[in-house]
């Protein structure tokens, strides 16, 4: 549980960053930001002004709020004729998160607030989420503790003719055990996953999410993920999966193969392995996102896996390592564009992947939090293939 002291060092960071942008105060109505800044995810409006206390609003569960929230002031949401009323004539410009945002809601609240200007806080809001604190680092060890743990059970029920989705289940089940909430958060739009992906040779490699693999999932509506395709034996099987405790999201990646791995697929997997010690030593305060993409996409080409490099040849993700935290895709982004330097408290699942045509998928991802003296393994377990 999130203590007061951790939630008002948060709010006065962003008060910090509302004054320094020349804002009144900030609105949130998304609600991993509301269980961010109050420690309480039920329906609610929070308000941060530049100065001075924040208040929570809440429609449903008032009670609950009350019981969870680490800040003083929560009230019920108040009616259309009364919202005003909180805000002083000196509030002029209110941060708004117009990334995740509904056109209707942002209509709803200038329509609640004439006069007021509601500002894009967007990116401010999201670099200063991507630096964790001590408890968020240790809500992360503990999330990434309980992956590893279910990961180590996987020879124990992985099997030759199970289908894809067999494995899935049996993986999520013990997932669930051990205490995964489930919630993959995204902030991107259009982007959903359900907890991870089991996938195997056939078609593993192609589909709408913004990732290197995606599998074929179970429908044309649900075209990600676990198909009913049957694992067979000599075929590189990939296992992908988050864990989630209170709210707090790793990824890891493992290869198992029942029998023998092609020898190009072993390469690869090889090279895999020299791109993520490349990128685990280079993830230190100062270092640039854009310039150790392109170091990991050089090791990849020098190897003659370029093309391969993150995605079926001609649909490659642009990225090899993206921030986690309350939502799977947070800032920063070790990829093609993103010139922003590391900090202290980043946190980055790095996956450098390969898609062979043919062969299947193969590669590795582990969560690292960048430190002083490279990145720090929060999914800590050997990151061998294993054979069965």
């Amino acid at each position: 549980m999130m203590s007061n002291i951790e939630a008002q060092q948060r709010i006065a960071a962003m008060q910090a960053k509302l004054n320094s942008a020349g804002l009144d105060g900030a609105l949130f109505i998304f609600p991993i930001d509301v269980y961010y800044f109050t420690g309480t995810r039920q329906n609610s409006t929070l308000w941060i002004p530049a100065c001075g206390e924040a208040l929570l609003l809440v429609r449903k569960s008032l009670s609950r709020a009350r019981d969870e929230a680490a800040i003083a002031d929560i009230r019920p949401f108040p009616s259309s004729k009364e919202f005003p009323a909180l805000f002083g004539d000196g509030i002029k410009k209110i941060g708004f998160t117009f990334d995740v945002a509904p056109v209707q809601q942002m209509n709803y609240y200038a329509k609640l607030l004439p006069g007021r200007e509601l500002v894009d806080i967007s990116g401010l809001n999201r670099e200063m989420r991507s630096v964790k604190s001590s408890f968020e680092l240790e809500q992360l060890r503990q999330s990434g503790g309980a992956l590893c743990g279910v990961f180590a059970q996987v020879p124990q029920f992985l099997k030759a003719g199970m289908r894809e989705v067999d494995l899935a289940a049996e993986f999520e089940y013990r997932l669930r055990k051990a205490g995964s909430e489930g919630y993959v958060r995204m902030r991107a739009y259009n982007q959903e996953l359900f907890m991870g992906l089991a996938v195997s040779a056939g078609g593993a490699s192609y589909g709408f999410f913004d990732g290197a693999v995606t599998g074929c999932g179970l429908s044309n509506a649900a075209p990600h993920g676990a198909s009913r395709l049957p694992i067979k034996e000599n075929e590189p099987i990939m296992v992908d999966y988050t864990a989630v405790l209170n709210g707090y999201i790793t990824d890891m990646t493992r290869i198992f193969v029942i029998g023998q791995l092609d020898p190009e697929l072993r390469r690869a997997f090889d090279v895999s392995l020299e791109i993520q010690a490349y990128l685990q030593s280079a993830l230190k305060p100062g270092a640039v996102c854009e310039e150790l993409f392109q170091a990991a996409l050089e090791i990849a080409s020098q190897a003659g896996l370029g093309q391969n490099f993150m995605g079926m040849p001609g649909e490659q993700a642009r990225f090899v390592g993206h921030g986690v935290g309350l939502e799977l895709d947070e800032f920063p982004v070790i990829a093609q564009g993103f010139k922003v330097p590391l900090q202290t408290g980043h946190v980055i699942a790095i996956e450098p992947k390969f898609v062979i045509p043919g062969k299947g998928v193969i590669g590795i991802e582990n969560t690292f939090a960048v430190s002083p003296t490279g990145g720090e393994k929060i999914t800590a377990m050997p990151d061998d293939i294993t054979f069965l």
